[in-house]
């Protein structure tokens, strides 16, 4: 397309330099000033064909950001209902309402041993010479501890991770799904919570969010959506790159 729009300004100055030769100079007026605007409508759209992947690209990456972000709130909250409850939730309102109430178990892991009468009687020796013992771990449970003040302290930002964090998608909510996984012919929970990038990109070039949508880099976010977890496989991670991990983001 650069070059399109290039070789269109060129024809155009080369039909200007023509026109001052070979034209009736009282033409020369009003074609000049048709060849001129072209020439300027086409300059401005070679400078937005070069400026304008850079300033989506700074777009992006700032609202993919402020997206993921939440991703990671919902995603170390559903950990927390599989861990507890033993399953992952598909409902932003039952999960909130998890993290109101629910309970961590804060335990203590101690090793054990002691005779094993039933062996050292059938072998006919003792324990106190060499005869067989029993290992056990022991678990005390010591204390029990608010799940939503473990994972966010005094924040409330939980209240609020199922809403896509953009001006853009006021009043919009990340998709959330759980089920079940089967591999090899066991059954595992899984989860996704995702967001169309069509939706975090709706105000910029639709030519643009077309090839973002196709993207397939290391550096990137592959595929047509942001998303945490996936119900194809085991997995709770995100489809975006360490680059959204580091603390700047």
């Amino acid at each position: 397309m650069i070059l399109n729009i290039i070789l269109g300004i060129l024809v155009c100055v080369g039909l200007i330099y023509l026109m001052e030769k070979y034209i009736p100079l009282k033409f020369n007026p009003t074609i000049s000033v048709f060849l001129w605007v072209v020439i300027l409508f086409l300059g401005y759209s070679l400078y937005k064909s070069i400026i304008g992947p850079v300033e989506f690209n700074k777009v992006k990456q700032v609202r993919y950001a402020k997206v993921i972000e939440n991703l990671k709130d919902i995603r170390i909250s559903e950990l927390a209902h599989q861990e507890i409850e033993g399953k992952f939730s598909g409902n932003f309102d039952s999960l909130v309402q998890f993290l109101d109430t629910a309970k961590f178990a804060i335990i203590q892991r101690r090793d054990t041993s002691y005779a094993d009468v039933e062996k050292n009687r059938a072998f006919g020796l003792d324990a106190q010479k060499g005869g067989y013992y029993k290992e056990e771990i022991i678990v005390d449970t010591l204390r029990f501890a608010s799940v939503k003040d473990s994972l966010f302290g005094d924040s409330d930002r939980y209240k609020t991770m199922m809403n896509i964090p953009l001006e853009i998608a006021e009043g919009a909510k990340f998709q959330l799904k759980a089920g079940k996984y089967e591999k090899n012919d066991v059954f595992y929970s899984v989860f996704e919570a995702s967001v169309a990038k069509r939706l975090i990109l709706s105000d910029q070039d639709t030519d643009l969010i077309y090839q973002e949508e196709q993207l397939v880099s290391v550096d990137g976010i592959n595929g047509p959506t942001v998303r945490v977890g996936t119900m194809n496989d085991i997995d709770t991670g995100g489809n975006w790159p360490k680059l959204y991990d580091s603390p700047k983001q």
